[in-house]
């Protein structure tokens, strides 16, 4: 596939490139004035959002300020820039319809993720060759940060993927992961909402006890599903610094 930078901004210490791999769109964070190799870390989006959600940026300009490493989102597939397909866009319908019903969404969210994992890792293998063949990103160290959708899609890359050495997991349940978990073996920082009302903790704590670490931590916290407290950021800088930097 062809690699392409389609623009590239600066602001606060961070230069944004935009690119395309193939069909594949995605933003690359490095620090201002960024030269030689760096570790490299993948950011996952939430189901419904996109390589720049609000908490993406967020997280990706202080991993590169504060951490001083190349930070890449892609838009997963059906996500985004990305064309969406008839069975996704069913999913999509079936799953708000039974949320708006007060019914438990847990089987269709895990059927809609296994129907996108097989895509998405195959995308971020190709992300990842691609953008550390730039001089300023190097073939360092990977780490990966994804929670709800980006947890789901996250277990089964780093289950495939051996150049990611680390993760930040978390904000959702073991429906349909639980062989894939077994299979991952790197270090996690998993979260936990406490009172996520979209993912019942007990299945949460199953997927955590699921993964095959032997080096991984729960990180719990009191509030819903999108109410990670802004500390968690500061962890997850000194997790990576710890297992990537």
């Amino acid at each position: 596939m062809r690699f392409s930078l389609t623009s590239q901004t600066s602001t606060d210490g961070v230069t944004e490139q935009s690119f395309a791999l193939g069909e594949i769109p995605g933003v690359l964070f490095t620090p201002r004035g960024a030269t030689g190799p760096r570790p490299l870390i993948l950011m996952g989006h939430g189901g419904g959002q996109h390589k720049k959600a609000p908490g993406v940026l967020t997280g990706a300009r202080r991993f590169a300020t504060e951490g001083g490493f190349a930070v890449v989102a892609i838009d997963a597939p059906n996500h985004g820039d990305r064309p969406k397909d008839e069975q996704f866009i069913q999913f999509a319908g079936d799953m708000r319809a039974r949320m708006a019903a007060g019914e438990d969404p847990t089987e269709l969210v895990a059927a809609m993720h296994d129907l996108l994992a097989g895509q998405a890792v195959a995308d971020w293998q190709a992300v990842v060759t691609a953008v550390q063949e730039l001089d300023h990103v190097g073939a360092g160290p990977v780490g990966y940060w994804g929670v709800s959708m980006g947890c789901g899609l996250g277990v089964p890359l780093l289950a495939a993927e051996p150049r990611v050495r680390a993760a930040v997991l978390g904000l959702l349940g073991v429906h349909g992961l639980a062989g894939t978990a077994a299979r991952v073996t790197v270090p996690v920082q998993f979260l936990l909402q406490w009172d996520d009302t979209r993912v019942p903790r007990d299945q949460a704590l199953a997927l955590f006890d699921a993964l095959g670490s032997s080096d991984k931590t729960l990180h719990a916290n009191p509030g819903d599903h999108g109410e990670i407290p802004a500390y968690e950021t500061d962890d997850a800088l000194r997790f990576f610094a710890r297992h990537c930097g």
